[in-house]
């Protein structure tokens, strides 16, 4: 899968993603996608080699949190 056949797949995920951004940092639509669309996470998930689209969003926000907070991911090591 090439990055233009991984857009749908990730049009899926960040949603979810996105929702539970809102919910737990209690952020707007406009500032939780900025989050998310800006991070490390998300340029690594678009990258279609890693196959980090195949993790939920659930770990896929986990992975985020720890971004956030330590400034790193520990990335499952059958993904990367």
């Amino acid at each position: 899968m090439d990055k233009k056949n991984i857009s749908p797949v990730i049009a899926i995920i960040t949603p979810g993603i996105i929702r539970m951004i809102i919910e737990n940092k209690k952020l707007d639509l406009i500032d939780a996608s900025e989050l998310l669309y800006n991070s490390r996470l998300y340029h690594t998930l678009e990258d279609e080699e890693t196959k980090l689209w195949r993790l939920g969003y659930p770990l896929l926000y986990d992975l985020l949190e720890e971004e956030l907070t330590t400034g790193k991911i520990t990335f499952p090591e059958e993904q990367i």
